[in-house]
């Protein structure tokens, strides 16, 4: 009898998952975002809250939870019921980054969280100051390697994605610079394009004031294929620099541990058919940023990958986070 009944309800739970998916959300849906209003996270948040939001009829609310580099806010969804009415709208900067650097990580994105899809992928462009005297990817890396230490380049902060990804590139073609920290991207790219750095990375999204300027001129971008921003921008590896190199900043949705795996599907499934929308390809499109893949497994892969590749990078450059 007792086995009998053990069965039945089995057989009872996995009936009931359906009707949770397809009942799922029932009421209004949150959305945090471990940043202020404004930028690439924050944007993806809204546009893809929005159409999720007509298209399961209830209403997505969007959080903006800043804080202690975007930590704050992903604590919070951590510490959230695993219902699926609070999700994580996140960057490679808090899931990646912290872990891998960190003394004593606070969270873990594979095993506190459920990675749903990814959402965005924005890459960065080397430029150069004007008066610098280079001209190309090719002149940088020459000049790099015939006077080490001599080419310094700015980040957002010790740590930050500018900052990583910038030494990514230096540890792949054996060079040496000059990290020059600052307070942001915003004053990073003004060092830029006043003289006090020669050289940097800068977040598709932030290129053209700096190209209008007329102070800073475009080396590459950091990814796989053009920028259908800057088609006319060669990759990387298309410079003969490096025969391949990827470099970007994602944004990817989460959902705490436990959260029922209808609930994880259905989500992850309506997101892979909202980034579809030409509407959203445009508007993400205007700001340098490409849509993910929307494949919760090629988002995990990435996530163990780009952790491996950060902490090899972090190491070998003295960096450590608090």
């Amino acid at each position: 009898m007792k086995k009998l009944i053990a069965a039945v309800a089995v057989v009872a739970g996995l009936l009931s998952m359906p009707a949770q998916a397809a009942d799922y959300p029932d009421r209004p849906v949150r959305i945090v975002v471990p940043f202020a209003a404004g930028g690439v996270t924050d944007l993806a948040a809204r546009l893809v809250g929005q159409a999720l939001s007509t298209r399961w009829k209830q209403s997505v609310v969007i959080e903006n939870r800043p804080g202690a580099g975007g930590i704050i806010g992903v604590e919070s969804v951590m510490r959230s019921p695993a219902d699926g009415y609070t999700l994580l709208m996140s960057s490679s900067g808090e899931l990646v980054i912290h872990p891998a650097l960190s003394a004593k990580p606070r969270f873990s994105p594979l095993e506190d969280f459920v990675p749903i899809a990814m959402v965005t992928s924005t890459p960065y462009a080397w430029m150069a100051n004007v008066d610098s005297g280079i001209g190309s990817l090719a002149e940088l890396v020459k000049r790099a390697k015939d006077k080490p230490g001599s080419l310094s380049f700015p980040s957002a902060g010790v740590g930050s994605t500018m900052h990583l990804a910038t030494q990514q590139f230096i540890s792949a073609a054996g060079l040496t610079m000059l990290h020059v920290p600052y307070r942001g991207g915003a004053p990073a790219a003004t060092a830029l394009t006043s003289g006090e750095v020669p050289v940097g990375l800068v977040a598709l999204s932030a290129v053209p004031p700096l190209v209008d300027s007329g102070r800073a001129r475009l080396l590459a971008v950091t990814a796989t294929a053009r920028a259908k921003m800057l088609p006319n921008v060669p990759t990387v590896g298309e410079t003969g620099v490096l025969k391949e190199f990827d470099a970007a900043v994602w944004t990817a949705l989460f959902v705490p541990k436990g959260t029922p795996d209808a609930v994880v599907t259905k989500v992850g499934a309506d997101v892979v058919e909202v980034l579809k929308d030409p509407v959203i390809l445009e508007k993400l499109a205007a700001v340098g940023t490409d849509p993910g893949t929307g494949s919760a497994a090629e988002l995990i892969e990435r996530i163990r990958k780009e952790t491996a590749e950060i902490a090899r990078v972090g190491k070998a450059a003295g960096i450590v986070l608090d």
